[in-house]
Order: C-alpha cells, then structure tokens, then sequence
C-alpha cells in the first residue's frame, strides 16, 4: 500500500481564514458602534461573529489590532463603493460622500478616536490610519466631483466640504438628523456647482 499523498490545495482553509476574519472586522465595528469601546471586547466581537475567542485572537492578538484592523477594512470596503458610484450629478456625489459620516463607520470611527485620545498606544495607529482615509476620501471626492485642483480655492473648498460632511455625521450620532441633513446635501451640491464651475 502506497502513503497517503495530503491534498496540496489549500484554498479551502484559507477561504475559511479569510471568511472568519472578515466575520470578525464586520463585528468588530458592529459592536463599536453599537456598545462603544468599553462594550466591545474581543469576547463580545468572537461571539457575535460566531468564532471562539481563541480564532478571534489568532486573527488579531490583541484588541487594539482588531479595532483598528476593523476601521480600515471597513473604510476600505466604502471607498471601493464610492469609486465604483458613477458619476450621476453633484447632488447624488453629495450625498453618497456624506453618507460615509452618518453610518456605523464614522460611529465606530469615532469610538476609536475618543479611546485614542486617552490612549497612548492606540493614538498613533488611529492617527495614521485616519490621515490615510482622510487622503483617499478626499482624493475619490475631488474625483467624483470632477474638481480641478490645479484652480486656486479648490482643494481647500472639497476639503471644507468633506468636514461638513464629518460634522453632520457627529450631529447624527446623538439624534436622527436625516431631514435637516437632506436640506444642507442639496444646499452643499449648489455651492459646490458655483465653486467647482
């Protein structure tokens, strides 16, 4: 009788490494934003994905990993949608970049940047990876609303923009601001015509 060869495609397994670590960054910021940092323990995250603690720690060994790994996977998976978004008109642009600040992302987003304020560990990741998503957010912006930088103001008006937009995420945080919000959307898209030309 000949040994037994071991199967040498291990695609399956890694499918499944890549399916439970996307479990765990989806719950990671499900928790964040819904139960704050305080709420969110890596235990908390590992039960609601459905994996054992001991996967979820294999994955990322500490909580600060997870956390952080969980902000930028999501961000990542915004901006991939947000560059597929076809170019339909500045009120539609407008509206799907303010989007990114009122979802679960900018709460558990935000989450993270209150911890690391406090945080002395944790304030240089979140640091670095919030200037990462702030420069590709405002790169995909200057795209889909077909600015010309190279025009004095320009780079400073969609800058100034995307902080709106961040600041109409923070007044949602506490209450549900979707009309007031809608208003200022389309009033943002018309100074945005007269800006951009």
């Amino acid at each position: 009788m000949g040994a037994v060869t071991p199967p040498t495609d291990r695609t399956p397994k890694q499918d499944r490494s890549r399916a439970t670590r996307r479990r765990l960054l989806e719950a990671a910021v499900a928790c964040l934003a819904e139960h704050g940092w305080a709420g969110s323990t890596v235990s908390v995250v590992a039960e609601r994905a459905g994996v054992s603690r001991g996967a979820a720690q294999h994955h990322f060994p500490t909580r600060e990993d997870l956390f952080t790994a969980a902000v930028e996977y999501v961000a990542e998976e915004r901006s991939a949608a947000l560059r597929a978004l076809p170019v339909q008109g500045r009120t539609a642009v407008v509206a799907a970049l303010v989007d990114l600040y009122t979802g679960p992302l900018f709460r558990a987003a935000l989450q993270l940047w209150v911890v690391a304020s406090n945080e002395e560990q944790l304030r240089p990741r979140v640091t670095e990876l919030e200037a990462r998503v702030g420069r590709e957010t405002h790169r995909i912006a200057v795209e889909l609303l077909v600015a010309d930088e190279s025009r004095p103001g320009v780079r400073e008006t969609v800058q100034g923009f995307l902080d709106m937009a961040r600041g109409l995420g923070l007044a949602n945080v506490l209450t549900d601001d979707t009309a007031r919000r809608r208003r200022v959307v389309e009033q943002w898209a018309v100074l945005l015509d007269e800006a951009l030309g």
